[in-house]
């Protein structure tokens, strides 16, 4: 009887999802298979990107999750030991800066241990390429493809260099915008600024941009995340809202902001302490960096994003693409032509005067420069816009859990052979099949009908006039799916 080699049942925990692998730390995610695939991926990095930049050098960086020095301490070494040159950052940072490192020094691309916003037992790793974004699904299936022929140490191993990651980072955000207009609006008290870090990278990160304090909460390490997840959403942002609601004064400007435990998602909070996705902040700034940049360029969206985008952007004349759901789409987009701006419903936004990458710290001195050089609260900005764009309208989405995967296949299967015709009382008037089913209906209200790839859980998405029809809609297709 043939038994598994130690070596196959090492790498058979290693799968990368749509950004990254990741695992629960010391189950799935260990130091034996990260040893395994970092060596790997450099080389894959080096067939990829060693043409074009003609270097030898991999960016290794981290989060403060539990273990994360550690872990990159071993990446690091089992990259250099493969003959490859390391620059190791020695502080945790966000995501998009080690992106920007990579494309900074010219490197193969970063090798980053996050698990971004999953629950504190998860740790995993991202692998960004030489030009300062996610590597195509083709470079990560390249890398689970060698994993049964691991790389051999060499004979000269690489050079391992430490380095500060937030010095050329923020170098490279601070000219983007306009810091010293909102430094003064902070210092003469025109602006109060609070940002949640949720225990994560972001920690100190608007700070050392602006130069100047603001109220920064849950800024400690916590590898547990307070029991929850370093997730911008709003059942983890209620002292968040609290503090902002409670410290707003008469004509004062107000904001809080709130990043995802790697700082490439972000939320925000109005002066009353409102919770305001990137469904309401990517309108407001599409105009902001039009009228205050003069940027021009393509608005690309996902399927889940707001009608909003689309007719702010036809106010100024730009043209919309619309991708599939997850930020590697946009960012080959980003790749293909001039995007004035990219945006998921999650939070995740990149610029094309930036790298392809989502980065929350750049969209938090966008959202900023906003409210200062608008002088206005941001959901008054959001009402402005709805109002010049003749367009109300709420939105909500719900994950409802599977009982297996084999409900998944019958509820998909129900949709594939007997399409809804209609919703919630609401005949269908159009079915796009583009990443999931997204059913526009009568009132001209939508609902996203999407599973996900992995795991038994069914994602519902819906806009429409009143928060109450976006409930009554899906709540009618959570029946559904408990019905079928």
């Amino acid at each position: 009887m043939s038994h598994p080699s130690p070596l196959s049942s090492i790498a058979s925990g290693i799968k990368f999802g749509t950004d990254g692998w990741r695992g629960v730390i010391a189950a799935d995610f260990t130091f034996d298979r990260l040893k395994l695939v970092a060596p790997i991926a450099a080389q894959v990095l080096a067939d990829t990107y060693g043409s074009t930049t003609q270097s030898r050098l991999v960016i290794v960086g981290y989060d403060r999750r539990f273990l994360s020095e550690e872990f990159a301490q071993a990446t690091a070494e089992a990259v250099c030991m493969a003959g490859f040159d390391v620059l190791l950052s020695d502080r945790y940072a966000p995501t998009p800066a080690f992106s920007w490192a990579a494309k900074q020094f010219n490197a193969l691309g970063a090798l980053v241990i996050t698990a971004s916003h999953n629950p504190g037992k998860y740790s995993g790793l991202k692998i960004k390429s030489a030009f300062g974004g996610s590597v195509p699904p083709s470079v990560t299936q390249q890398v689970e493809a060698r994993l049964a022929e691991p790389l051999a140490a060499t004979a000269t191993p690489g050079k391992l260099e430490m380095f500060n990651p937030w010095l050329g980072y923020c170098e490279g955000l601070r000219p983007k915008v306009n810091i010293a207009a909102i430094r003064e609006a902070i210092q003469q008290g025109r602006l109060t600024v609070f940002a949640d870090v949720m225990h994560g990278a972001a920690a100190g990160g608007l700070a050392q941009l602006l130069e100047v304090p603001i109220h920064e909460i849950n800024s400690d390490r916590d590898p547990l995340f307070e029991g929850g997840s370093p997730e911008p959403l709003p059942r983890y942002l209620t002292k968040l809202s609290e503090q902002v609601a409670q410290s707003h004064q008469g004509s004062t400007l107000t904001v809080g902001l709130a990043f995802d435990g790697d700082s490439d998602r972000i939320a925000a909070m109005d002066s009353q302490g409102n919770f305001l996705s990137s469904q309401i902040l990517i309108p407001i700034l599409i105009e902001h960096l039009v009228k205050h940049h003069n940027f021009q360029g393509e608005v690309v969206k996902t399927l889940s994003g707001s009608d909003l985008m689309p007719k702010v952007a036809a106010l100024h004349g730009l043209s919309v693409f619309e991708t599939a759901i997850g930020y590697k789409y946009i960012a080959d987009r980003m790749l293909e032509t001039q995007v004035l701006l990219g945006g998921e419903e999650s939070g995740g936004i990149g610029y094309g005067t930036h790298i392809p990458e989502r980065d929350a710290l750049l969209s938090a001195l966008y959202v900023l420069e906003a409210i200062v050089q608008f002088g206005a609260d941001l959901s008054d900005l959001y009402c402005q816009l709805q109002q010049r764009c003749e367009f109300i309208s709420e939105y909500d989405r719900i994950d409802l859990p599977l009982a297996n995967m084999e409900a998944r296949a019958r509820l998909l299967h129900q949709l594939q052979t007997q399409p809804l015709t209609e919703v919630a009382g609401r005949k269908v008037i159009d079915c796009n099949p583009l990443d999931g089913y997204k059913l526009r209906l009568a009132d001209q209200s939508w609902l996203l009908i999407r599973f996900s790839g992995t795991e038994p859980v069914l994602r519902l998405y819906c806009e429409a006039a009143t928060l109450e029809t976006v409930h009554a809609t899906l709540n009618w297709a959570k029946a559904w799916a408990d019905k079928a």
